[in-house]
Protein backbone atom coordinates (compact mmCIF):
# COMPACT_ATOMS: atom_id res chain seq x y z
CA UNK A 1 0.00 0.00 0.00
CA UNK A 2 1.16 3.55 -0.76
CA UNK A 3 2.38 5.00 2.54
CA UNK A 4 3.40 8.54 1.60
CA UNK A 5 0.12 10.30 2.39
CA UNK A 6 0.45 14.06 1.87
CA UNK A 7 4.27 13.93 1.81
CA UNK A 8 4.45 14.85 -1.89
CA UNK A 9 2.59 17.24 -4.12
CA UNK A 10 1.94 18.26 -7.68
CA UNK A 11 3.55 21.67 -7.96
CA UNK A 12 3.22 22.41 -11.68
CA UNK A 13 1.18 21.39 -14.72
CA UNK A 14 1.57 21.95 -18.44
CA UNK A 15 0.04 20.82 -21.71
CA UNK A 16 0.20 21.41 -25.44
CA UNK A 17 -2.69 21.96 -27.77
CA UNK A 18 -4.68 18.77 -28.32
CA UNK A 19 -5.38 18.12 -32.01
CA UNK A 20 -5.79 15.62 -34.82
CA UNK A 21 -2.57 16.73 -36.48
CA UNK A 22 0.18 18.37 -34.47
CA UNK A 23 2.63 18.62 -37.37
CA UNK A 24 5.42 18.15 -34.83
CA UNK A 25 7.55 15.39 -33.40
CA UNK A 26 6.40 13.67 -30.22
CA UNK A 27 9.58 14.80 -28.50
CA UNK A 28 8.79 18.40 -29.33
CA UNK A 29 5.32 18.02 -27.82
CA UNK A 30 6.75 16.41 -24.69
CA UNK A 31 9.35 19.12 -24.26
CA UNK A 32 6.77 21.90 -24.55
CA UNK A 33 4.47 20.33 -21.96
CA UNK A 34 7.33 19.66 -19.54
CA UNK A 35 8.77 23.18 -19.83
CA UNK A 36 5.31 24.65 -19.21
CA UNK A 37 4.88 22.49 -16.09
CA UNK A 38 8.29 23.54 -14.77
CA UNK A 39 7.54 27.21 -15.39
CA UNK A 40 4.08 26.84 -13.84
CA UNK A 41 5.70 25.54 -10.66
CA UNK A 42 8.09 28.49 -10.55
CA UNK A 43 11.09 26.24 -11.07
CA UNK A 44 13.81 26.22 -13.72
CA UNK A 45 15.14 23.36 -15.81
CA UNK A 46 18.18 23.36 -13.56
CA UNK A 47 15.98 22.39 -10.61
CA UNK A 48 14.76 19.18 -12.31
CA UNK A 49 16.72 15.98 -11.68
CA UNK A 50 14.14 13.32 -12.51
CA UNK A 51 11.84 12.57 -15.45
CA UNK A 52 9.30 9.74 -15.89
CA UNK A 53 6.94 8.75 -18.68
CA UNK A 54 4.96 5.81 -20.02
CA UNK A 55 4.27 4.69 -23.56
CA UNK A 56 3.25 1.95 -25.96
CA UNK A 57 6.27 2.30 -28.27
CA UNK A 58 4.71 5.52 -29.49
CA UNK A 59 6.57 8.28 -27.68
CA UNK A 60 9.93 9.90 -27.03
CA UNK A 61 12.20 8.42 -24.35
CA UNK A 62 12.36 10.34 -21.08
CA UNK A 63 16.12 10.82 -21.28
CA UNK A 64 15.74 12.23 -24.80
CA UNK A 65 13.22 14.79 -23.60
CA UNK A 66 15.47 15.60 -20.63
CA UNK A 67 18.35 16.24 -23.01
CA UNK A 68 16.25 18.44 -25.28
CA UNK A 69 15.17 20.51 -22.27
CA UNK A 70 18.77 20.93 -21.16
CA UNK A 71 18.61 18.94 -17.96
CA UNK A 72 22.28 18.47 -17.15
CA UNK A 73 22.03 15.52 -14.81
CA UNK A 74 18.82 13.53 -14.99
CA UNK A 75 19.70 11.08 -12.26
CA UNK A 76 16.31 9.38 -12.47
CA UNK A 77 15.03 8.95 -16.05
CA UNK A 78 12.53 6.12 -16.50
CA UNK A 79 10.07 4.97 -19.17
CA UNK A 80 7.28 2.58 -18.23
CA UNK A 81 6.05 0.24 -20.96
CA UNK A 82 2.42 0.76 -20.07
CA UNK A 83 -0.94 1.71 -21.45
CA UNK A 84 -3.55 3.88 -19.82
CA UNK A 85 -3.03 1.99 -16.59
CA UNK A 86 0.26 3.89 -16.18
CA UNK A 87 -1.17 7.40 -16.00
CA UNK A 88 -1.30 7.56 -12.21
CA UNK A 89 1.46 5.02 -11.68
CA UNK A 90 4.18 7.34 -12.97
CA UNK A 91 3.10 10.07 -10.56
CA UNK A 92 3.20 7.68 -7.61
CA UNK A 93 6.57 6.38 -8.83
CA UNK A 94 7.93 9.93 -8.93
CA UNK A 95 6.95 10.43 -5.27
CA UNK A 96 8.56 7.10 -4.37
CA UNK A 97 11.76 8.07 -6.19
CA UNK A 98 12.01 11.33 -4.25
CA UNK A 99 11.33 9.48 -1.00
CA UNK A 100 14.18 7.11 -1.86
CA UNK A 101 16.57 9.99 -2.49
CA UNK A 102 16.88 9.36 -6.22
CA UNK A 103 15.68 12.85 -7.13
CA UNK A 104 14.23 16.04 -5.64
CA UNK A 105 11.99 17.45 -8.38
CA UNK A 106 10.56 15.06 -10.97
CA UNK A 107 8.65 15.93 -14.13
CA UNK A 108 6.19 13.29 -15.39
CA UNK A 109 4.77 13.40 -18.92
CA UNK A 110 2.81 11.58 -21.61
CA UNK A 111 3.22 12.63 -25.23
CA UNK A 112 1.83 11.10 -28.40
CA UNK A 113 0.78 11.75 -31.96
CA UNK A 114 -2.07 9.34 -31.41
CA UNK A 115 -4.06 10.49 -34.41
CA UNK A 116 -1.58 11.64 -37.05
CA UNK A 117 1.24 9.29 -36.12
CA UNK A 118 1.55 5.99 -34.32
CA UNK A 119 -2.01 5.02 -33.41
CA UNK A 120 -2.72 3.23 -30.14
CA UNK A 121 -2.20 -0.52 -30.39
CA UNK A 122 -0.06 -0.24 -33.48
CA UNK A 123 2.98 -1.47 -31.61
CA UNK A 124 1.41 -4.73 -30.54
CA UNK A 125 2.31 -8.07 -32.02
CA UNK A 126 -0.84 -9.36 -33.70
CA UNK A 127 0.59 -12.76 -34.61
CA UNK A 128 -1.60 -15.75 -33.84
CA UNK A 129 0.31 -17.54 -31.11
CA UNK A 130 -0.12 -17.95 -27.40
CA UNK A 131 -3.39 -16.42 -26.25
CA UNK A 132 -3.85 -14.58 -29.54
CA UNK A 133 -4.24 -17.88 -31.40
CA UNK A 134 -7.78 -17.81 -30.04
CA UNK A 135 -8.51 -14.21 -31.04
CA UNK A 136 -6.48 -13.03 -34.05
CA UNK A 137 -7.77 -15.70 -36.51
CA UNK A 138 -11.28 -14.40 -35.76
CA UNK A 139 -10.27 -10.82 -36.41
CA UNK A 140 -10.33 -9.87 -32.74
CA UNK A 141 -7.34 -7.53 -32.61
CA UNK A 142 -8.44 -4.10 -31.39
CA UNK A 143 -9.34 -2.43 -28.12
CA UNK A 144 -12.94 -1.64 -29.12
CA UNK A 145 -13.48 -5.31 -29.94
CA UNK A 146 -12.06 -6.37 -26.59
CA UNK A 147 -14.00 -3.87 -24.52
CA UNK A 148 -17.20 -4.68 -26.37
CA UNK A 149 -16.98 -8.17 -24.87
CA UNK A 150 -16.74 -6.74 -21.35
CA UNK A 151 -19.63 -4.37 -21.98
CA UNK A 152 -21.86 -7.11 -23.37
CA UNK A 153 -21.14 -9.30 -20.33
CA UNK A 154 -22.26 -6.48 -18.03
CA UNK A 155 -25.45 -6.05 -20.07
CA UNK A 156 -26.22 -9.75 -19.79
CA UNK A 157 -25.47 -10.01 -16.08
CA UNK A 158 -27.00 -6.75 -14.85
CA UNK A 159 -29.32 -5.37 -17.49
CA UNK A 160 -27.10 -2.41 -18.32
CA UNK A 161 -28.43 -0.58 -21.37
CA UNK A 162 -27.21 1.76 -24.08
CA UNK A 163 -29.26 4.50 -22.40
CA UNK A 164 -26.76 4.42 -19.52
CA UNK A 165 -23.86 4.91 -21.90
CA UNK A 166 -25.69 7.70 -23.70
CA UNK A 167 -26.02 9.51 -20.36
CA UNK A 168 -22.24 9.28 -19.86
CA UNK A 169 -21.34 10.43 -23.37
CA UNK A 170 -23.70 13.41 -23.38
CA UNK A 171 -22.75 14.48 -19.84
CA UNK A 172 -19.06 14.57 -20.70
CA UNK A 173 -19.75 16.42 -23.95
CA UNK A 174 -21.68 19.06 -22.02
CA UNK A 175 -18.62 19.50 -19.80
CA UNK A 176 -16.34 19.82 -22.82
CA UNK A 177 -18.36 22.76 -24.12
CA UNK A 178 -16.87 24.80 -21.25
CA UNK A 179 -13.30 23.65 -21.87
CA UNK A 180 -11.22 25.55 -24.38
CA UNK A 181 -8.75 22.64 -24.56
CA UNK A 182 -11.42 20.17 -25.66
CA UNK A 183 -11.24 18.77 -29.18
CA UNK A 184 -15.00 18.16 -29.29
CA UNK A 185 -17.08 21.22 -28.41
CA UNK A 186 -20.14 20.59 -30.56
CA UNK A 187 -23.24 19.98 -28.42
CA UNK A 188 -24.43 16.36 -28.40
CA UNK A 189 -27.96 15.16 -27.67
CA UNK A 190 -29.04 11.63 -26.92
CA UNK A 191 -30.55 11.50 -30.39
CA UNK A 192 -27.10 12.32 -31.77
CA UNK A 193 -25.70 9.49 -29.69
CA UNK A 194 -28.24 6.89 -30.82
CA UNK A 195 -27.98 8.03 -34.46
CA UNK A 196 -24.19 7.68 -34.51
CA UNK A 197 -22.85 4.73 -36.44
CA UNK A 198 -22.21 1.36 -34.85
CA UNK A 199 -18.48 0.60 -34.62
CA UNK A 200 -18.33 -2.66 -32.67
CA UNK A 201 -21.60 -3.97 -31.29
CA UNK A 202 -22.68 -2.73 -28.75
CA UNK A 203 -20.42 0.36 -29.09
CA UNK A 204 -21.41 3.31 -31.23
CA UNK A 205 -18.95 6.00 -32.30
CA UNK A 206 -19.64 8.15 -29.24
CA UNK A 207 -18.88 5.28 -26.87
CA UNK A 208 -15.25 5.31 -27.97
CA UNK A 209 -12.67 7.91 -27.00
CA UNK A 210 -10.91 10.31 -29.34
CA UNK A 211 -7.58 9.82 -31.06
CA UNK A 212 -5.37 12.79 -30.24
CA UNK A 213 -2.00 14.42 -30.78
CA UNK A 214 -0.62 16.23 -27.75
CA UNK A 215 1.22 16.07 -24.46
CA UNK A 216 0.76 16.96 -20.83
CA UNK A 217 3.09 17.02 -17.84
CA UNK A 218 3.21 17.56 -14.08
CA UNK A 219 6.02 18.38 -11.62
CA UNK A 220 6.25 16.36 -8.39
CA UNK A 221 8.18 17.56 -5.37
CA UNK A 222 8.03 17.31 -1.59
CA UNK A 223 5.05 18.89 0.14
CA UNK A 224 7.41 21.09 2.12
CA UNK A 225 9.08 22.39 -1.03
CA UNK A 226 5.77 22.78 -2.87
CA UNK A 227 4.46 25.16 -0.21
CA UNK A 228 7.29 27.58 -1.12
CA UNK A 229 6.63 27.51 -4.86
CA UNK A 230 4.45 29.60 -7.16
CA UNK A 231 1.25 27.57 -7.21
CA UNK A 232 -1.09 26.25 -4.58
CA UNK A 233 0.13 22.67 -3.92
CA UNK A 234 -2.06 19.70 -4.71
CA UNK A 235 -1.13 16.93 -2.28
CA UNK A 236 -1.08 13.23 -3.13
CA UNK A 237 -3.19 11.69 -0.37
CA UNK A 238 -3.07 8.13 -1.65
CA UNK A 239 -2.80 5.87 -4.63
CA UNK A 240 -2.78 2.31 -5.84
CA UNK A 241 -1.72 0.28 -8.85
CA UNK A 242 -2.53 -3.24 -9.93
CA UNK A 243 -5.52 -5.50 -10.38
CA UNK A 244 -6.68 -8.94 -9.55
CA UNK A 245 -5.59 -12.43 -10.55
CA UNK A 246 -4.23 -13.24 -14.02
CA UNK A 247 -3.62 -9.62 -15.06
CA UNK A 248 -1.29 -10.59 -17.90
CA UNK A 249 -1.48 -8.51 -21.06
CA UNK A 250 -4.82 -6.83 -20.51
CA UNK A 251 -5.92 -6.74 -24.16
CA UNK A 252 -5.66 -10.43 -25.00
CA UNK A 253 -5.00 -12.13 -21.66
CA UNK A 254 -8.35 -10.72 -20.55
CA UNK A 255 -9.92 -13.93 -21.84
CA UNK A 256 -8.40 -15.54 -18.72
CA UNK A 257 -10.03 -12.96 -16.42
CA UNK A 258 -12.38 -14.60 -13.90
CA UNK A 259 -15.40 -12.37 -14.57
CA UNK A 260 -15.81 -9.66 -17.17
CA UNK A 261 -18.51 -8.02 -15.08
CA UNK A 262 -15.80 -6.20 -13.12
CA UNK A 263 -12.28 -4.99 -13.78
CA UNK A 264 -9.10 -4.09 -11.88
CA UNK A 265 -10.71 -1.44 -9.68
CA UNK A 266 -12.56 -4.06 -7.69
CA UNK A 267 -9.17 -5.33 -6.56
CA UNK A 268 -7.27 -2.12 -5.89
CA UNK A 269 -10.07 -0.21 -4.11
CA UNK A 270 -9.06 -1.20 -0.59
CA UNK A 271 -5.46 -0.10 -1.11
CA UNK A 272 -6.57 3.18 -2.68
CA UNK A 273 -8.98 4.22 0.06
CA UNK A 274 -6.76 2.79 2.80
CA UNK A 275 -3.73 4.76 1.61
CA UNK A 276 -5.70 8.03 1.59
CA UNK A 277 -7.66 7.37 4.79
CA UNK A 278 -10.97 8.32 3.20
CA UNK A 279 -13.83 6.67 1.30
CA UNK A 280 -15.87 7.27 -1.85
CA UNK A 281 -18.30 9.64 -0.13
CA UNK A 282 -15.44 12.08 0.58
CA UNK A 283 -14.67 12.66 -3.12
CA UNK A 284 -15.78 16.03 -4.52
CA UNK A 285 -14.83 15.47 -8.15
CA UNK A 286 -13.82 12.35 -10.09
CA UNK A 287 -11.78 12.14 -13.29
CA UNK A 288 -12.42 8.57 -14.41
CA UNK A 289 -10.65 6.81 -17.29
CA UNK A 290 -13.21 6.81 -20.09
CA UNK A 291 -11.54 5.17 -23.05
CA UNK A 292 -15.08 3.81 -23.49
CA UNK A 293 -18.32 4.92 -21.87
CA UNK A 294 -18.59 1.50 -20.34
CA UNK A 295 -15.27 1.74 -18.45
CA UNK A 296 -16.75 4.52 -16.29
CA UNK A 297 -19.34 2.12 -14.90
CA UNK A 298 -16.64 -0.39 -14.01
CA UNK A 299 -14.62 2.15 -12.05
CA UNK A 300 -17.67 3.48 -10.19
CA UNK A 301 -18.68 -0.02 -9.18
CA UNK A 302 -15.19 -1.34 -8.43
CA UNK A 303 -14.26 1.62 -6.24
CA UNK A 304 -17.46 1.40 -4.25
CA UNK A 305 -19.44 4.44 -5.38
CA UNK A 306 -22.24 1.96 -5.98
CA UNK A 307 -22.69 -1.79 -5.82
CA UNK A 308 -21.55 -4.09 -8.61
CA UNK A 309 -24.15 -4.08 -11.35
CA UNK A 310 -25.66 -0.75 -10.28
CA UNK A 311 -23.36 1.54 -12.27
CA UNK A 312 -25.94 2.08 -15.01
CA UNK A 313 -28.73 3.40 -12.79
CA UNK A 314 -26.12 5.30 -10.71
CA UNK A 315 -25.09 7.59 -13.58
CA UNK A 316 -28.64 8.53 -14.54
CA UNK A 317 -30.62 11.62 -13.62
CA UNK A 318 -27.71 14.06 -13.57
CA UNK A 319 -25.84 12.44 -10.69
CA UNK A 320 -22.48 12.66 -12.54
CA UNK A 321 -23.11 16.12 -14.05
CA UNK A 322 -21.20 19.19 -12.87
CA UNK A 323 -24.02 20.10 -10.48
CA UNK A 324 -24.69 16.51 -9.50
CA UNK A 325 -23.83 14.44 -6.45
CA UNK A 326 -20.54 13.27 -8.00
CA UNK A 327 -19.22 15.45 -10.85
CA UNK A 328 -17.30 13.19 -13.25
CA UNK A 329 -14.87 14.16 -16.02
CA UNK A 330 -15.42 17.86 -15.71
CA UNK A 331 -13.16 18.61 -18.69
CA UNK A 332 -15.04 16.32 -21.07
CA UNK A 333 -12.88 13.29 -20.45
CA UNK A 334 -11.11 11.15 -22.99
CA UNK A 335 -14.38 10.99 -24.91
CA UNK A 336 -14.58 14.73 -25.61
CA UNK A 337 -11.48 16.61 -24.39
CA UNK A 338 -8.65 14.46 -25.79
CA UNK A 339 -7.02 11.08 -25.38
CA UNK A 340 -3.59 11.66 -23.90
CA UNK A 341 -3.71 8.15 -22.49
CA UNK A 342 -5.46 9.30 -19.32
CA UNK A 343 -2.78 11.69 -18.12
CA UNK A 344 -4.94 14.69 -19.01
CA UNK A 345 -7.25 13.59 -16.17
CA UNK A 346 -4.48 14.52 -13.71
CA UNK A 347 -4.20 18.00 -15.24
CA UNK A 348 -7.93 18.56 -14.82
CA UNK A 349 -7.96 17.30 -11.22
CA UNK A 350 -5.16 19.73 -10.33
CA UNK A 351 -7.02 22.67 -11.90
CA UNK A 352 -10.19 21.76 -10.03
CA UNK A 353 -8.31 21.61 -6.72
CA UNK A 354 -6.48 24.86 -7.40
CA UNK A 355 -9.83 26.48 -8.17
CA UNK A 356 -8.63 27.60 -11.61
CA UNK A 357 -10.94 25.56 -13.86
CA UNK A 358 -12.90 28.59 -14.98
CA UNK A 359 -16.48 27.99 -16.11
CA UNK A 360 -16.24 24.29 -15.36
CA UNK A 361 -15.01 24.80 -11.78
CA UNK A 362 -16.74 22.65 -9.16
CA UNK A 363 -17.44 24.94 -6.24
CA UNK A 364 -15.66 23.91 -3.08
CA UNK A 365 -13.74 21.00 -4.62
CA UNK A 366 -11.23 19.79 -2.04
CA UNK A 367 -10.66 16.12 -2.86
CA UNK A 368 -10.34 14.59 -6.34
CA UNK A 369 -10.10 11.04 -7.65
CA UNK A 370 -8.20 10.17 -10.81
CA UNK A 371 -8.27 6.71 -12.36
CA UNK A 372 -6.46 5.09 -15.27
CA UNK A 373 -7.00 1.76 -16.97
CA UNK A 374 -10.05 -0.18 -18.05
CA UNK A 375 -9.39 -3.90 -17.95
CA UNK A 376 -7.12 -6.15 -15.87
CA UNK A 377 -4.70 -3.60 -14.41
CA UNK A 378 -5.00 0.07 -13.56
CA UNK A 379 -4.00 2.86 -11.23
CA UNK A 380 -5.72 5.55 -9.23
CA UNK A 381 -4.89 8.51 -7.02
CA UNK A 382 -6.59 10.63 -4.41
CA UNK A 383 -5.52 14.27 -4.51
CA UNK A 384 -6.42 17.14 -2.17
CA UNK A 385 -5.81 20.84 -1.90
Amino acid sequence: MYKLRDKYAIAGIGNTEYSKFSGRTVRSLATEACLKAIEDAGLTVGDIDGIVSFNFNDSAPAIGVATEMGIVNAGYAVDYAAGGNGANLITLAAAAAIEAGLAKNVVCFRAMNGRSGFRLGGGRDMSAYGVTQYTAPLGWITYPQAMAMWARRHMIDYGTTEEHWAEIATTFRANALLNERAMQRTPMTKDDYFNSRMIVDPFRMYDICLESDGACAVVITSAEHARDLRQKPVFIMGGAYGGGPSQGDDLFDAIRWPSHSHNCFKYLADDLWGSAGIGPKDVDVAEIYDCFTYSVLMALEGLGFCKEGEGGPFVMGGRIARDGELPVNTHGGLLSEAYIHGFNHVIEAVEQLRGTAGERQIEGAEIALTTAGAMTCGSAMILRN
